[in-house]
């Protein structure tokens, strides 16, 4: 006896999945504005602005005081989050590459909210790397929705979105790790 799946039959019998997942309606408005608000984004501090803001509705979790560094480190790290520390380190090389080789601005900024959301979750005190991955993805999806590209970036890996060019060299050698001013809203308290 052959058994039918029917979440796969369409009208003519042919299997045919699912392409995209489906949207309730009162999402779709809020995925726009959150996607328009990050292809504006002109800085880190607008980023992670709505890093912070899409945490905080989709987890309920938030924290203030956070600075950001850039520093050069081995392309094949993005940032990380040192455990009781209040900074964020970015990968300043890697920075660059994706910003050189980058299509779009959209891009660029999906790459920077995927890499900051993933260490704002380790600020957050979740210490293990496959729940912060879960998380991540969790977060960019109820953000943005399944098909954005920050989404994808939390399912696939930002790695299959950048192209690195293995020949790529800092402009100096030795570059010391430089503060982001201003990286949080200066009126935020330390203590929420």
């Amino acid at each position: 006896m052959m058994e039918i799946d029917f979440d796969d039959v369409t009208l003519d019998g042919d299997p045919e999945p699912m392409k995209t997942q489906m949207i309730p309606w009162e999402d779709c408005d809020k995925h726009e504005e959150y996607a328009n608000q990050l292809d504006r984004s002109q800085n880190f501090r607008e980023v992670f602005t709505l890093v912070k803001k899409s945490v905080k509705e989709a987890l309920n979790h938030e924290r203030t005081g956070l600075l950001l560094y850039l520093r050069d480190m081995p392309l094949k790290v993005g940032a990380y989050h040192q455990l009781g520390t209040n900074g964020i380190i970015l990968n300043r090389v890697l920075l660059e590459q994706v910003i050189q080789t980058t299509a779009s601005r959209i891009e660029v900024n999906a790459f920077i909210y995927y890499i900051l959301l993933h260490e704002y979750l380790h600020t957050l005190g979740y210490i293990d790397e496959r729940r912060v991955r879960e998380l991540t993805y969790v977060v960019a999806e109820e953000t943005f929705g399944p098909t954005h590209v920050a989404t994808k970036m939390a399912v696939e890996g930002p790695w299959s979105f950048i192209k690195i060019n293995p020949f790529y060299m800092p402009r100096s050698h030795e570059r010391g790790i430089e503060i982001v001013r201003e990286f949080e809203d200066p009126s935020s308290k330390y203590i929420s």
